[in-house]
């Protein structure tokens, strides 16, 4: 099957049966590829688990080998949502694609995402009918709180790390978006991880890895 974005697959090792997939969003100027580095440690812990980097829709403004979510050369708060709606629009059609290619409900998918692609998992894990297995979000924060509030249909497990030293996407945001969620009575777990900068850190994957083995009961 095609799917409706440019997807880095990586199956189960043996042709171990797919039992769960995690869609992993990568972030801003960057592309499936690059966020698929973290499945070289996370699939030997998840042997039944195919894992799926898919590129965002629109080539990036500022760095045309990469790709992005939504256009940030604006500084519009207005503007971004628009362009994150599109975005979820998008990403909704290629989890659907997902579901019926392997069979899969969303309490079998795992959503995670870096950067602006954690934005987004946030987004499309809690606006969905039927809660995900659970979300894990990398230095990201809320788009946009009021949007959000009015359109949470599921209460999907949230895991989200940052480094403390986070100079793109500052790490007061962790405690911000750790706040709402909690206001919205989402269930969240968040660790924010010392001396480190704009990037997933070792210890960063393996709390996301435990984290997502507890959900999918592994």
């Amino acid at each position: 099957m095609n799917f409706c974005l440019d997807t880095k697959i990586i199956r189960p090792e043996d042709n171990n049966e797919i039992k769960h997939a995690i869609i992993l969003l990568h972030g801003y100027g960057g592309d499936g590829k690059d966020i698929s580095m973290l499945t070289l440690n996370w699939k030997r812990f998840l042997k039944n688990t195919i894992f799926l980097c898919p590129n965002a829709h629109e080539k990036c403004s500022i760095n045309p080998n990469g790709f992005q979510w939504f256009d940030l050369s604006k500084d519009d708060p207005e503007y971004i949502l628009q362009q994150s709606i599109l975005a979820e629009e998008k990403l909704n059609q290629f989890i659907v694609e997902v579901q019926k290619q392997y069979n899969l409900k969303n309490s079998e998918i795992c959503l995670g995402g870096f950067s602006q692609g954690c934005m987004m998992a946030i987004n499309i894990g809690l606006t969905i009918e039927n809660s995900f297995n659970c979300i894990v979000g990398f230095s990201g924060k809320i788009i946009n709180k009021d949007n959000l509030s009015k359109r949470i249909k599921s209460k999907t497990n949230i895991l989200l790390i940052h480094g403390e030293s986070d100079s793109v996407v500052p790490s007061n945001n962790l405690l911000d978006a750790k706040d709402f969620l909690m206001r919205n009575k989402i269930n969240i777990e968040a660790k924010m991880i010392k001396n480190c900068d704009h990037h997933i850190s070792v210890e960063a994957s393996s709390i996301a890895l435990n984290f997502i083995k507890n959900n999918m009961g592994i």
